[in-house]
């Protein structure tokens, strides 16, 4: 019995056998760009590069971030080819968060929170780059940031750099659960919880001795509370149902809800799933008693 194809029959097969050799990598692109969005939305990246009090592009720029040292804008991180992250690949993408360094080799001031970023999983940071190459690509120049002198000298933050980074993924600790894991990571690496939470030192690294005792100086005035279970702290009281329904709603034990800066946080953590939520919950609560230190700013008249 012999067996016999047409030219017509063999060239639909061939067509065939090529559109599933495509559809195999659209599907775990799209897959990876979900993955990359829920991953934005744990770091609550649009809070910091979008501009919404005066109606800016999605991540096409932020508002001005005042600090001790200089304002600073986050800037375009759409795929735009001129004026956003469009030339980067993602070898480049990983070393800004992994590392600290720009397209053209140039330390990024910590600011930017690649202090914690670098913590993330190298799978993660692809999955995080995939989702901003599917965003609307947005042709608008960011605003140079005005960094006082002698921060201003990029150079010396090489300095900083030796004393205060520390780069690499976050190791797992032993003895502990998978929740406990997961809820760290998210806390430490996506969504950078530190960065607020954390006092500051003269050169605006984070004290780690002091890991969550709260910021009453941070930037913009924020006033980021101590999170961690002592007795000083409003948090301490509360179980971890109750962290993990503010990190769904921003509704706090007594019926009130956040503002501020939490607010725009709550917006990404809402959109994290309840097991997520409750994983960081319980490693908040898991975190050694620390008490808060008061502002060092002299109360306004």
């Amino acid at each position: 019995m012999s067996f016999h194809l047409s030219r017509k029959n063999a060239a639909a097969i061939i067509v065939g056998l090529w559109s599933l050799v495509v559809a195999v990598p659209a599907a775990a692109d799209d897959a990876a760009v979900t993955r990359g969005e829920y991953l934005f939305n744990a770091a609550d990246c649009v809070s910091c590069h979008t501009d919404t009090k005066h109606r800016g592009a999605f991540l096409a720029g932020g508002p001005p971030l005042a600090t001790p040292f200089g304002v600073f804008y986050a800037p375009n991180i759409t795929p735009d080819m001129q004026y956003g992250i469009g030339k980067w690949d993602e070898g480049k993408f990983r070393r800004a968060l992994r590392s600290g360094i720009g397209y053209h080799g140039e330390y990024l001031y910590p600011v930017f929170p690649y202090t914690s970023f670098t913590r993330m999983s190298d799978g993660d940071i692809a999955d995080l780059y995939a989702y901003l190459r599917s965003v609307k690509p947005v042709a608008h120049a960011s605003k140079p940031s005005e960094v006082r002198f002698p921060f201003s000298i990029r150079r010396s933050l090489w300095f900083w750099r030796a004393l205060f980074f520390r780069e690499g993924p976050l190791p797992p600790a032993p003895n502990r659960s998978a929740e406990w894991q997961r809820g760290r990571y998210l806390a430490e690496a996506a969504a950078h919880c530190q960065e607020c939470h954390t006092p500051r030192n003269l050169f605006g690294a984070l004290e780690e001795s002091r890991a969550y005792a709260g910021n009453p100086d941070g930037s913009d005035e924020q006033d980021a509370p101590n999170i961690t279970p002592d007795p000083s702290s409003k948090i301490a009281s509360w179980s971890v149902d109750d962290i993990a329904q503010l990190l769904t709603d921003g509704q706090t034990p007594d019926f009130d809800y956040v503002g501020s800066g939490m607010g725009d946080v709550v917006k990404g953590t809402g959109a994290l799933s309840k097991a997520d939520r409750r994983a960081i919950a319980v490693y908040i609560k898991s975190l050694p008693p620390i008490r808060g230190e008061p502002s060092t700013k002299k109360p306004k008249r």
